[in-house]
Formats: structure tokens, C-alpha cells, sequence
């Protein structure tokens, strides 16, 4: 059986602004980014209908062209956003239990294993092999909340070349296991997460690179009871591993990262949600590239087409072709 996708395209709190409007309608190649993500979810043989949640009706006109219909093979409909990223995950859950995009309601014992794939509307680079990869390995670990990584090795392709042409750099979280990103996909039983609101916590505080923002997520940690102070340190340890990182001193990263592992990290995460986490490691790399920046949305429309072409190789290299019956998206 396939399971239901929730394209989370909010405008409020945490969601960033770039050129001053809500990234996820900004246009790349003539379309928006969050249609980009619809699309692609269309080649995807394990979902089987795609949820988008935010401003309904700047939805319903970003999801209502020619090119977007067309390519539908799969129920599209769209939640009205709530106040927050939390409340718009909860919400869809809510409609999904339901069937009805205007009305859901609070889940029942039977509906506590009810699967939903969570991804942001902004990952124009995404391809459906990577996305399939992930639910894959979700569903076979058999948790109830799967946070998607990708390796350095696989995001490094997206850095400027030895011809200058533009690139996106990104900050890593330094383990002994090796270096990842965060690849914005997100397997849940909404049902059995304990402590839903601390993934907003943990969402609002996703930009290491600002201190502030590591320094009060350390202190959130230590002051937990499911923390406490080698929590704390050892989370500290990471993230000066990846200033050591970002600051050209790959030997002094590497040793301030030995004392983290992912399985202490899973461990953690697991504590502080109150439910069973594991992470989920894909290499096309594409889903760990969103816009979160004016810099990044510039680049990712120079290179679009370079870009998007190397990803498809690539995915079909490291999972295989599509399913025959469908194309991919241009």
C-alpha cells in the first residue's frame, strides 16, 4: 500500500521570506518552486496522493496551470495553513485520517499507524529514485519517526567549480560517522510521537552557522531531563566540529567529532520526541538542497538546468530507472 505526502508550504513563524515573499512560489524554469515538488512526487510508486498545506489560495493558483495538472497521476489537495509548522504537519495528518482537505479530525487507536511522508516545498534539485529511497528505508526500519541525512560527498557537487560557475556551499553536522546535512525528508506516525512540539524547537533552530542558535539549543538540552549535561557537551563537541569544518581545519573537525556518533544523536532525539527515531542515509543529494537564501535562489536558477540533468543521472545510477509507466517531470 502507498502512503500519503505532505508538502509543508507555510508562511508563518519559521518559514523564511526570500525576495520578500514565501520561497516556495518563487519561479524556477516557470515554475514554482512547490509545484516542482509536486511533480516529482508523481513518479514516486510508494505514494499515492500528495497533500500540500499552506495559503490555499495562493496554492490553488501556484498548483493550477496547464503544466501542473497535466502531469497529475495522483489525488492533489491542498490543507489551509495554520499558525505554525507543527500545526500544519498536525493538520494534514488530521485530514488525511479523514480523506477531506476542509475537515480532519484527532486520531483513533486504529490510526496510530497511519505512515505520512513530511518534505518542504522548496527543493527544486529533488528526484523521485531519492525521495523512493527514503520511504524505502523508513518503512523497512519499522520506527515511528525517520529523519532523512545526506553524506558531504553527495551535496559537495553542488559547490562552485574550478570555473567559477556559481555553486551553493553548505554548513554539515560533524560526526566520527562522517559528515551530513539534514535532506528534508521526514517519515512519520504522527500518532506515536510523544512530544510533537519539540520538532518545531529543533525546525527553528535548524541554522547552526548562527551561534546564537547552537548556543540555545545546548542550553535547551542541558536544561532537559532528557539531556542533561553529557547531552549537552557532546552536542557542543558537534557543533564546534563543524565551525573547525567551515573554517578550512578538516583535521581539528574531525577530532573534535569523534566523541558524537549518530547512534548518540539518534538516541537523543529519540528522548527528547518521546518516540523510536532513526535516520535514513540517501546519496542523491538533491533533497538536502532547499532555498533559504536570495544567494542560493540565484544560483539554483543559473545552474537549474546542469543541475537537474546531473541529478537524474545520477539517482538513476544509484537507484535505477523510474517505473516505465511514467516520465519524469521537466
Amino acid at each position: 500500500m502507498g502512503i500519503p505526502a505532505v508538502i509543508t508550504a507555510g508562511d508563518s513563524r519559521a518559514a523564511k521570506a526570500v525576495y520578500g515573499q514565501s520561497k516556495v512560489y518563487l519561479d524556477v524554469v516557470g515554475l514554482p518552486l512547490v509545484a516542482h515538488v509536486v511533480r516529482v512526487l508523481q513518479d514516486c510508486p510508494e505514494i499515492d496522493a500528495v497533500w500540500v498545506v499552506g495559503d490555499a489560495e495562493r496554492l490553488d493558483a501556484a498548483l493550477g496551470s496547464d503544466a501542473v495538472q497535466g502531469s497529475l497521476q495522483k489525488p492533489l489537495l491542498i490543507v489551509p495553513q495554520q499558525r505554525d509548522l507543527i500545526s500544519n504537519c498536525w493538520e494534514a495528518y488530521r485530514c488525511i485520517l479523514t480523506g477531506d482537505p476542509a475537515q480532519g479530525r484527532d486520531p483513533e487507536p486504529a490510526d496510530l499507524d497511519q505512515e505520512v511522508l513530511y518534505l518542504s516545498g522548496d527543493l527544486p534539485l529533488a528526484t523521485a529514485q531519492e525521495v523512493s529511497a527514503f520511504v524505502q528505508q523508513a518503512r523497512s526500519s519499522e520506527n515511528d519517526y525517520v529523519l532523512g541525512l545526506c553524506p558531504a560527498e553527495s551535496i559537495d557537487l553542488f559547490r562552485p567549480d574550478q570555473e567559477n560557475a556559481p555553486g551553493i556551499e553548505v554548513a554539515y553536522f560533524n560526526t566520527r560517522d562522517g559528515r551530513f546535512r539534514q535532506s528534508n525528508l521526514h517519515y512519520a506516525r504522527p500518532g506515536r510521537i510523544g512530544r510533537r512540539e519539540r520538532i518545531e524547537e529543533m525546525y527553528e533552530l535548524r541554522h547552526q552557522r548562527r551561534f546564537w542558535n547552537m548556543f540555545t539549543l545546548s542550553m535547551r538540552l542541558l536544561m532537559s531531563r532528557v539531556g542533561g549535561v553529557k547531552i549537552a557537551v557532546l552536542f557542543g563537541f558537534m557543533h564546534l566540529a563543524g565551525i573547525a569544518d567551515r573554517n578550512g581545519h578538516p583535521k581539528l573537525a574531525r577530532l573534535l567529532a569523534r566523541l558524537v556518533t549518530l547512534d548518540i544523536n539518534r538516541v537523543t532525539i529519540s528522548k527528547i520526541l518521546d518516540t523510536r527515531m532513526v535516520f535514513a542515509i540517501t546519496e542523491g543529494g538533491g533533497c538536502a538542497i532547499d532555498v533559504d537564501t536570495e544567494e542560493e535562489y540565484d544560483t539554483i536558477c543559473a545552474r537549474y538546468d546542469d543541475w537537474i540533468d546531473e541529478q537524474r543521472v545520477r539517482a538513476e545510477k544509484l537507484y535505477g530507472p523510474l517505473p516505465a509507466r511514467l516520465e519524469a517531470p521537466r
